[in-house]
């Protein structure tokens, strides 16, 4: 294959050796890692060097406590062995419900679905299928307006009320710095970019579909971002998905984080390297499949990788972490190999200007060789991008088939996307960007598969929108309510949010933490950890 050999000179020169310096190894309390840059000192232990840290970095997670993992396995169990025996009785027509049957004219095909989802679908997901897609009928800002729906066939199918629950508080949207509104800046620019250019281009990049606009936005993400030159897209899942498999091929290998996106994983599938993995967040884990690919190369034929590429997101949602990034970027100079950064959920909303986790830990987007985004969530718009070197760029522009395939981006969405970001640059004269505080994702753990449904029902009881995520998305026991905080958000409203979360936690026993808040007097900012009691 030629493919992987042009990719290699597209993402860059080889990485240098570790030149990073960095202190001895900093005092460890409470999770932070401490310490000062040091001009001379090498990098030998990577995973406790707190030199590579400019701020405290903290980051702590609890264990699910034993007593609540063995409830979960023993609801899911028993959820399992209703379910075969609603099966049962669906068979004999004893089940009053019988839209899980296949219908007639189904029964000499092969199933579409492999069994197991089919059977999860039926008795697992339909009983809390209300808490998902529920319909909105309102700008997705901070207050939301729903449509109300009930089910009188155990969730197979919804009938509409006609009735709109009002000003539902929204904590599901990835609105984090409020650009997804109807009125304003942005809405005008817009507008008037809609009655210019139209709603749709109607063609690729690359054939009749590449307009003044889309240079424009490009243009302005690249300095943005602090490289030489970005591309656009039309889908942030398609940005991953479709990039990955231009980069690496037959011959590479690609080491991803196990809380990596789904779009990330399905990347790297199609690609058709090898892939291994390692722990979230655990530079141990990493540099291990790092020396074990320089060492044993390429299974059977023990010849070197082609290219070994990292994959790691700025901030994951499902966790609401931030990567390690400094460390990540000195095993990646270290072992030689390439970084893909995925910052869909950290572009905007991190940073003391909005530039990502790059940004927030003080480094140079040039050690990064491939940034990507999305414009879905701080911007308030659609699509993702690539920024990086020319070359990087260039070969994406005739090799990613979402570039050559896809439909460009709307001209009413770049606009969007333009405007929000020049406010976010100061570019806009207005001071916003001066002012910009990280909007991030905070989880839940709700454990309990009948928790997740209650909690998301009891919430909406009292008109605040939030996300549930279970299984298969998460860990069989780690099942959560998910609070995107959005800087469209009062005081108020996330005063009474935390005071309804208060009274459902209560209500639900979802209060598992065996830790207490303690502030520690030798911060030097307002942070506060947990420390672990003795009952």
């Amino acid at each position: 294959m030629e493919r992987p050999e042009r990719a290699a000179t597209a993402l860059g020169a080889q990485p240098r050796a570790n030149g990073c310096s960095g202190a001895t190894h900093g005092g460890l309390r409470n999770g932070y890692v401490r310490g000062l840059p040091a001009p001379d000192a090498q990098i030998n232990h990577i995973v406790h060097n707190g030199g590579l840290y400019k701020r405290p970095f903290n980051e702590a997670f609890e264990e699910t406590p034993m007593l609540v993992a063995v409830l979960t396995y023993v609801g899911y169990g028993v959820l399992t062995l209703f379910g075969y025996l609603r099966d049962f009785m669906r068979q004999w027509k004893i089940e009053k419900c019988q839209n899980a049957i296949e219908r007639e004219e189904q029964k000499d095909f092969v199933p579409l679905y492999q069994d197991f989802e089919n059977f999860y679908t039926r008795n697992l997901y339909m009983r809390i299928r209300d808490t998902w897609n529920r319909p909105i009928c309102s700008v997705p800002g901070a207050k939301v307006d729903m449509m109300e729906r009930v089910s009188h066939d155990y969730n197979w199918t919804f009938t509409y009320t006609g009735r709109v629950i009002k000003g539902v508080i929204n904590m599901g949207s990835y609105n984090y710095l409020g650009f997804a509104q109807n009125d304003g800046t942005c809405q005008k620019a817009a507008a008037k970019v809609l009655s210019q250019y139209g709603a749709g281009v109607c063609s690729s990049r690359q054939e009749m579909g590449n307009l003044d606009k889309h240079e424009e936005l490009e243009k302005l993400v690249a300095r943005f971002l602090g490289v030489e030159s970005a591309m656009a897209y039309g889908m942030g899942f398609a940005t991953n998905s479709m990039n990955i498999p231009a980069l690496v091929g037959k011959g590479c290998l690609i080491l991803s984080d196990e809380l990596n996106h789904a779009s990330l994983v399905l990347g790297a599938r199609l690609s058709g390297a090898a892939i291994r993995i390692f722990k979230h967040n655990n530079m141990q884990s990493l540099e291990k499949l790092l020396k074990d690919a320089i060492v044993h190369g390429q299974p059977r034929t023990r010849r070197p990788w082609k290219k070994i590429l990292i994959l790691v997101e700025g901030i994951y949602s499902m966790e609401g972490s931030i990567v390690r990034l400094p460390e990540v970027i000195a095993l990646k100079k270290k072992y030689k190999s390439y970084l893909y950064l995925d910052e869909a959920h950290s572009i905007g909303a991190l940073g003391p200007t909005g530039r990502g986790v790059v940004e927030y830990f003080g480094l140079n987007p040039e050690d990064v060789d491939v940034m990507m985004g999305t414009f879905t969530k701080s911007f308030g718009a659609a699509g993702g991008y690539i920024g990086g070197k020319k070359e990087l760029i260039d070969y994406l522009r005739t090799h990613s088939h979402s570039a050559v395939y896809a439909t460009s981006l709307s001209p009413p969405v770049v606009e969007q996307i333009i405007t929000s970001m020049k406010c976010i640059m100061g570019e806009d004269g207005t001071t916003f960007g001066e002012s910009l505080q990280s909007a991030l994702v905070l989880t839940s753990k709700l454990q309990l598969p009948s928790k997740m449904g209650a909690f998301g029902r009891e919430m909406l009881k009292r008109n605040i929108g939030v996300v549930v995520v279970g299984f298969p998305a998460t860990p069989i026991i780690e099942s959560r309510a998910r609070f995107c905080l959005s800087a469209a958000h009062t005081k108020e409203m996330l005063d009474t949010a935390l005071k309804e979360i208060n009274e459902v936690g209560d209500l639900l026993q979802l209060k598992y933490s065996r830790h207490r808040l303690v502030p520690l007097l030798d911060r030097p900012f307002d942070e506060t950890t947990y420390e672990e009691t003795e009952d």
